[in-house]
């Protein structure tokens, strides 16, 4: 059953607008009585009957609330070096489909790519599209956030002093990543991925400095890509849903 975000709670009478709306109606050609599942803000979800297609809006009607337990139980973020190409996009969605709680790209010193401001609005714009419809396809409860870009030194500040920040360094690092799970379970991580340059020693400092744990994957270098994902598949399976 096709999966819908809607901008309000869950009630007997619903509206679906937007970009949903020619989806519905065009693209998946659905008719007066379909039936389709809806997800309110507040994560809940219902079975809902179309009762009306329309040019601008689909109205539904509520048949019932399902439950669901979707989401992981614990929160990890991650904070994406910005990489070159479209290589972005594959991050957003992938990490939408293994849990990942909300994404803050990041102007790193090392990141090649260069955004305007109305660039910038333009990619995070695409971004949350595309975390929308990862979220539609895999079943989540909740849409995560793609923050505005942010420079390393503004994310780390706005990070709670409860959370654990962790930073992914191909360079000297004390210890891995799995040592560090294994000592610190909060219920909140923030990943810090570096763009394909990787940190400059200097963000390192800032980031140790806040009280970020340095860690290293492995004895191998990964592609930007490869350790958003990996690191965190690996969190999610030390400490979230990830694996049953």
């Amino acid at each position: 059953m096709r999966r819908f975000f809607i901008s309000s709670p869950l009630s007997p009478e619903m509206t679906i607008t937007g970009d949903d709306v020619k989806h519905i109606g065009k693209v998946l050609r659905m008719q007066n009585g379909d039936k389709i599942i809806v997800v309110g803000p507040d994560g809940k979800a219902g079975i809902a009957a179309i009762d009306h297609v329309g040019t601008e809006s689909i109205k539904l009607t509520l048949d019932q609330v399902i439950d669901e337990d979707k989401e992981p139980p614990i929160r990890v973020f991650i904070a994406q070096g910005l990489p070159k190409s479209d290589k972005m996009d594959y991050i957003v969605q992938k990490a939408v489909e293994l849990g990942v709680a909300g994404i803050m790209p990041m102007a790193a010193e090392h990141s090649v790519v260069q955004y305007n401001t109305a660039k910038q609005a333009a990619r995070v714009d695409r971004w949350q599209k595309i975390a929308e419809e990862a979220a539609k396809q895999c079943g989540r409860s909740v849409v995560p956030r793609i923050e505005d870009i942010k420079s390393l030194s503004a994310i780390i500040t706005a990070v709670p002093d409860d959370a654990a920040l962790i930073m992914l360094y191909e360079g000297q690092a004390k210890a891995g990543l799995k040592e560090i799970l294994n000592i610190c379970r909060p219920g909140t991580y923030v990943l810090l991925i570096g763009p394909e340059g990787g940190f400059s020693e200097k963000e390192v400092v800032l980031a140790s400095q806040r009280g970020a744990h340095i860690v290293k994957m492995g004895p191998r270098i990964l592609r930007t890509e490869t350790a958003s994902l990996a690191a965190l598949s690996a969190v999610m399976y030390a400490c979230g849903d990830l694996g049953g």
